[in-house]
This record gives structure tokens, sequence and C-alpha cells, in this order.
């Protein structure tokens, strides 16, 4: 049994009325979300809509504005060893002289504080973690000669040795090919069997529609609930601002962008080939 299933009787992550932002002004405001051990919270929007906001309120690094917010039963940061952030910018990437197999060691330091000793249990999951997202081969290697894409398989390894019950990544497939999604989908399902409470910040539909709910933002909330009524093309077409169709595509359906929704420099698809979202 999981440390989040053992401890906690309520959900791993939980808001109310929530009020996020930034200088003491309100992005958006009445916020309610639970996530319980085991489950994944996608939430949805465009760049700006607010998804980075929530995420940094959630992990403890801005402050709410209003409203209550819970991670693990206590504010944010309260059990910073047991709680995994990734956020979208890594400004030190290309700066520090670090190997790949620094950057995910680091995961381990929470754990055992800025002057424990690490174990040799540390070494064995930082390996396990680089062998997870097919990176083990690069370990020795200087993190800023690796690619876009590498990179974020390096970070998304930290963040799965940190063994943390709550999961916290800002667009964790940006950069990514398609097979390196699809192990993605493979780790986030994993940490979920194990009892982990999962919240993604992400624009792409198909992995939102691999979550137990949704949040859709756009400066508001502007639909909640699991993945079969928020994802619907008239709510997304007034989250993302475009006009949406759904195209069988074998047992699920395609959402294809055929233009801007509102009258401002309208489109065709014609003029604009369809983008798959």
């Amino acid at each position: 049994m999981s440390r989040a299933t053992a401890s906690s009787t309520g959900p791993l992550v939980r808001a109310v009325g929530l009020q996020i932002g930034y200088g003491g002004r309100a992005v958006i405001e009445g916020i309610d979300l639970a996530v319980e051990a085991g489950q994944g919270l996608a939430l949805v929007g465009v760049n700006g809509s607010g998804k980075s906001t929530l995420l940094k309120t959630l992990a403890g690094l801005l402050a709410p504005i209003g409203g209550t917010v819970e991670v693990l039963g206590t504010s944010p940061r309260s059990h910073p060893h047991r709680v995994a952030y990734l956020g979208q910018f890594h400004p030190a990437a290309g700066l520090l002289p670090l190997q790949v197999r620094d950057v995910v060691l680091m995961a381990r330091y929470r754990r055992r504080g800025l002057l424990g000793r690490l174990r040799s249990d540390d070494h064995r999951v930082v390996a396990e973690a680089l062998e997870r997202v097919e990176m083990a081969q690069h370990a020795s290697e200087p993190l800023r000669s690796l690619s876009g894409g590498q990179q974020q398989r390096v970070y998304l390894a930290h963040a799965l040795a940190r063994q943390a019950d709550v999961l916290l990544l800002d667009e964790p497939t940006a950069g990514l090919d398609a097979h390196a999604q699809e192990r993605y989908v493979s780790l986030i399902a994993e940490a979920r069997a194990r009892g982990a409470a999962v919240v993604i910040a992400t624009h792409d539909v198909r992995d939102a529609a691999r979550a137990d709910h949704v949040l859709l933002l756009a400066g508001r909330v502007v639909a909640a609930g699991p993945p079969f009524e928020v994802l619907r093309p008239e709510r997304l077409s007034e989250a993302f601002g475009i006009t949406l169709v759904a195209v069988p595509h074998g047992d699920h359906h395609d959402l294809l962008e055929t233009g801007h929704a509102h009258g401002h420099g309208e489109r065709t698809g014609h003029d604009h080939p369809e983008r798959q979202l």
C-alpha cells in the first residue's frame, strides 16, 4: 500500500473557492477541485489561461489570493519530499555543467536533507528512472549537450525519482517525439497505479482525455468534470477561441481546428490546413 493511500482519508489535492494570481490580483477565481490517490486531473487551456499559475499554487510556489488549498491534507510545501513539481522552464539547464545523472540524483536530496548522505538505494532509484525514460545511455553526458526532447525526458526522470505521492507536471510532453510520448503515458499510468495523484497542465486534448477529471480554463473556469463532459467541441471552442469539429477515428473522435470561433480575422480550413488537437 502506498504512503498516499495509507496516510490519507481524503483527497491528496483539494481546493475550495480558490483564487489564484500574482501581486494580490486574481487571475482566476472560484476554483474547486479534488484529486484522490490514484486519480489524474488535467488542467486544459491555451498559454496564459491560468494553468501554470494554478499548478504553481498547488506546488506552493505562489500563495493563494483567496479560498483554500490543501496538498496531502495541509498547506502546499508542508511535505516537499512527497510532492514532485515539473515546471515548463529550466533556466539553469544551459548554465550549470551538470551531467544527466546529477540532475536526476538531485531528486533524492529532499529525502536525505542537505547534509544527509545519499545511499545505494538512491543511486538505484536514479538508475531505474533514467532507464524508464530511455536515457540511461546518456547518464554521464552534460545536460546542456542534449536536445530539447532529451532534456525533457531527463526532467521527467527527475520527477519519477522523487517517488512522490503527488505529481504536478506542466506541459510534460513538450518536445517529446511520438515514441517518448507513448512511454510517458505508461509512466503516468504506473504512478497512478501505485496511488499517486497526478495533476498535469496541458493544451493537448488527447492527453487530457486520459485523466479522471478535467478543468478547462481561459482566465476563468469554463468547465469542470469528467473528460466526456468537459472536452466537447463547443466548450473547447470557448476556451481555445477556435472552431472545432469532431471527426471519427477508429474507436474515438479526433478534434480538428477549422477556424476561429470569433469574428476577428476569420479563417477557413481551406485557407489554413486543419490542425489536430
